[in-house]
């Protein structure tokens, strides 16, 4: 019985036209004014209301002024139908319609830069094998210089898609192919959608997304694993080894439950550290076996479907000379593509490595107490003050 009111109350009505003399129609320039400048905030406090708080339709519109601009559009197509595409932009339709889809998060929510780099490094090996078995070389050569620029960083602004997707990965790996056949075509001398280079039938050649996002994931968490995970506890290790050394001499008061007990050197206590981490880089070490097996060549359920035999060794042999760690083929696909038992395993490794490095943190701090009324065991470095209102105070980051 109750009209249905023009306006949704949650929507305030503008008291004066958006496109009136107070919001000029935002042309490219403004928009991107409004992106960077001051700008934006004016808009979004006149938005806001009385109160202060943002209302429904600043809220409302915060993603279209700070939204990329383009200044043009070509169209894409995929099963769906016709869909335009910013020019300036190596993606195609797939990848536009996650956009759109998923019109959620922001950088800090994108699909990790590691996952982007495996991806480069996946499609340049998979063209290598597919060649073998058939690929056009000239196209094969060319996917696999697009591959490598995206292994390299060099396309990275053309990965907008952030985490929340399918439970396969199907968009990002649909971004990767569209990514690199458009820019391989682009080398060959054709234009961006025009399919010369075709996202699915060459660059996911002999794969489905079920096995290359578990292969990708593999790739990205072993190569992190290796080239910053373990050096940065090596190079800790390192430095607690040496400290022991040269504390070797220095005599200090045991504690136990901070009850003062019998003596110890302080070169003894640091060895206890450096062992903890020595633990924890042979606790992640010892994951990497499983995070080296690699589910491609398993397709959509496991069983290999539209793949030729040895397939599945030989992209395991190809990543493996690329990024010089030693890649296998998974033993069972099945188990491959299914579970994640090797990431819950790194992070279980992870998390004690985790509480290690807390309880050494944690004993120095208080051993470092003071000046005055602490342990005052140890002398940390003074990086910065530590409050406004006790001079003598200060922050340690060590």
């Amino acid at each position: 019985s109750n009209p249905i009111p023009s306006t949704p109350p949650s929507l305030p009505r503008f008291p004066v036209p958006f496109t009136s003399r107070r919001f000029p129609p935002l042309g490219s320039t403004r928009r991107k004014n409004l992106r960077e400048g001051p700008e934006m905030a004016m808009v979004l406090r006149r938005l806001a209301g009385a109160s202060g708080s943002p209302s429904a339709a600043a809220l409302l519109l915060r993603p279209a002024l700070t939204r990329p601009i383009s200044t043009g559009f070509r169209e894409e197509r995929d099963t769906f139908g016709p869909i335009r595409v910013p020019n300036d932009k190596l993606w195609g339709a797939q990848t536009q319609r996650s956009l759109q889809n998923f019109d959620i998060g922001g950088e800090r929510e994108r699909m990790p830069v590691p996952i982007i780099r495996a991806f480069g490094v996946l499609k340049k090996c998979a063209a290598k094998v597919n060649m073998e078995y058939g690929l056009d070389p000239t196209i094969g050569k060319a996917i696999m210089q697009a591959a490598e620029e995206v292994a390299e960083g060099k396309l990275d602004d053309h990965f907008p898609l952030v985490i929340w997707q399918t439970g396969s990965g199907t968009q990002s790996n649909m971004n990767a192919n569209e990514v690199i056949a458009n820019r391989a075509a682009e080398i060959l001398g054709h234009k961006r959608g025009d399919k010369f280079v075709h996202p699915n039938d060459h660059v996911n050649r002999s794969q489905s997304s079920n096995d290359t996002f578990p292969t990708v994931m593999h790739i990205a968490a072993a190569v992190e694993i290796n080239s910053r995970f373990i050096p940065s506890l090596e190079q800790l290790h390192k430095s607690l080894h040496s400290k022991s050394d040269e504390f070797k001499d220095i005599i200090k008061i045991g504690r136990t439950h901070t009850q003062d007990a019998t003596p110890l050197t302080l070169g003894q206590e640091f060895s206890g550290y450096a062992t903890q981490v020595k633990y924890g880089i042979d606790r992640i070490a010892c994951t990497l076996p499983r995070m080296y097996q690699l589910a491609q060549g398993g397709t959509a359920v496991g069983t290999g479907l539209n793949t030729k035999k040895g397939f599945d060794v030989k992209i395991a042999a190809a990543v493996a000379e690329e990024t010089e760690l030693p890649f296998v083929t998974a033993e069972n696909k099945f188990e491959a593509l299914a579970a994640h038992d090797a990431f819950v395993e790194s992070s279980g490794a992870v998390n004690t490595i985790s509480a290690s490095l807390m309880k050494i943190a944690n004993d120095i701090r208080l051993l470092g107490s003071g000046p005055r009324c602490g342990l005052g065991e140890l002398i940390l470095p003074e990086n910065e003050p530590g409050s406004s209102i006790m001079p003598v105070s200060s922050i340690s980051l060590f």
